[in-house]
């Protein structure tokens, strides 16, 4: 054996102590010694190869959990008005928001929450707006004077800095295409800090104590100075992170898809209102499928906006009873604000009426609304979600940072700081062990291959249908880690190709 071969095997966490018994070192194969080169390898290859899509959603995780006070900042004239005595009816202030923005249709009005906000009237089908986007008139609730028009997105309302920012986050602003790298960051997030948590808790080391655990060694230099970092603050990050990881996943791509699947079949999923109004009113007075409310295709003006003046509507169906009854029909059904009126589609849905407070605690309550009438025709409560459904509800609430406000996006921006953190200093130790005239390591070595031959094999055959079944949960998991598998098999046949054809040689 080689000088350079000899340091790297005593280097090695792992290697053989050759002081031991073969009694001794069977017995450590058996527990967690066994697990630990695979967990070792496998967090060293998705550290260097995957960190680099953690570190982009880090950062723009971390510019997003900032997002939130920033908007309130910038767009403070068109969020805010001053305090008057007496709102103005709603289908007043939404004629308002028409005269200063005629195009498009009305499709939500979301009115002023609290004291000194402003009413959201939104706009669908406006031109130059992005199709899956809104544009949002803020009106002054007071006086009904136009404030300013900006574009939004989403259920939180998010304004143009938040959603660019939202995007950058999702997808890179490069589409469907670009959602892959999010998604193939959540999917091995919880797998590196899982198994990071357990390496470092799993070290056995003499006097081995909780400081040691939980707080970094600042008397040691070097590569050690670095992983006492690394392990310490990842031991106090690691849940935070798999929190994040997982709710991340609900909504991606093909993970998410799979989970809907999921919450489907076990009868979980999140209930919605149903938008039909009743049979009996289609067609009503003859309008044959012309009447109906600026929501509706074609109508550029909106039933029961008339009334704020204290005349009949002007609107082109005469039959719909207006935003102002819709609304104090869902607060007679408890509705409280922060409420959002969905108009309807067409001659045959109904108003739609939900609560949007996405912070603790939640307000998801919704009812539908016959335009016809003004009766309620169907309601969902958020106490009867199912378990998984509540549960889901929070948990985005939580990632994206409005379930507790502030201290919530605080909490985010700590943990993708930490992220950040974590990688550098997992890159830092890569490069702490690059060749040097005082040693010389390989640069940068995993644990050897055939770390998987030491798992015993009541271990190894339920952990092979586990990673198969979570591989199927989360396809870009599998497909990545096939992937790792596939080349680390090829350059371990190169490997032994070059040592037979050098043993040849010799």
């Amino acid at each position: 054996m080689s000088t350079q071969q000899r340091l790297a095997s005593s280097d090695s966490p792992d290697s053989p102590d050759p002081t031991r018994s073969g009694e001794e070192r069977a017995v450590r194969r058996t527990g967690w010694a066994a697990l630990r080169p695979l967990v070792l390898r496998l967090h060293f290859y998705a550290g260097v190869l995957i960190a680099p899509f953690l570190l982009v959603a880090a950062v723009t995780g971390l510019l997003y959990a900032c997002s939130f006070q920033a908007e309130k900042v910038a767009y403070a004239h068109e969020l805010t008005a001053p305090v008057g005595k007496e709102k103005l009816p709603l289908s007043q202030q939404v004629a308002d928001a028409r005269k200063a923005h005629p195009e498009g249709k009305v499709a939500a009005v979301r009115p002023a929450p609290q004291p000194g906000d402003t009413t959201r009237v939104l706009l669908s089908d406006v031109p130059g707006v992005t199709a899956d986007h809104q544009l949002a008139v803020f009106v002054d609730p007071y006086t009904g004077n136009f404030r300013g028009a900006l574009e939004t997105y989403g259920s939180t309302g998010a304004l143009p800095l938040r959603t660019w920012l939202d995007a950058l986050h999702r997808d890179l602003h490069l589409g469907e295409g670009g959602r892959l790298y999010s998604e193939l960051a959540a999917s091995w997030l919880w797998v590196v800090a899982g198994g990071g948590l357990a390496l470092w808790i799993g070290r056995k080391r003499k006097n081995r104590t909780l400081r040691a655990l939980a707080l970094p060694d600042r008397t040691t230099t070097g590569r050690r100075r670095t992983l006492s970092w690394h392990g310490a603050v990842g031991l106090w990050a690691a849940v935070g992170l798999i929190f994040l990881s997982a709710t991340g996943l609900t909504w991606s791509a093909y993970a998410g898809a799979n989970i809907g699947d999921l919450r489907e079949a076990l009868g979980q999923a999140t209930p919605t209102v149903s938008t039909a109004a009743p049979e009996s009113n289609a067609g009503h007075d003859g309008h044959d499928g012309h009447g109906g409310s600026s929501g509706m295709a074609g109508m550029p003006d909106m039933p029961g906006m008339g009334e704020a003046k204290g005349k009949p509507s002007s609107g082109s169906a005469p039959s719909d009873v207006g935003i102002d009854k819709v609304l104090r029909a869902a607060r007679a059904q408890g509705l409280s604000d922060p409420v959002e009126v969905g108009l309807p589609t067409d001659e045959g849905t109904a108003y739609v009426v939900k609560q949007v407070q996405r912070s603790w605690p939640e307000k998801q309550d919704a009812i539908a609304v016959d335009p016809a009438t003004g009766k309620v025709t169907d309601v969902s409560r958020f106490a009867d979600y199912p378990v998984l459904a509540k549960l889901t509800r929070y948990g985005i609430d939580l990632h994206t940072g409005t379930l507790f406000g502030i201290a919530n996006q605080i909490a985010l921006a700590a943990l993708a700081l930490a992220l950040i953190f974590l990688i550098l200093w997992g890159y830092r130790m890569w490069w702490q062990r690059r060749p040097t005239r005082e040693r010389a390591l390989p640069f940068g070595r995993p644990m050897p291959r055939g770390a998987w031959r030491q798992v015993p094999l009541p271990v190894l055959i339920p952990l092979v249908l586990a990673v198969g079944a979570v591989g199927w949960l989360v396809p870009l998991l599998g497909i990545s880690l096939v992937a790792f598998l596939a080349v680390d098999i090829t350059l371990g046949a190169l490997a032994r190709r070059r040592q037979v054809s050098a043993a040849a040689v010799d």
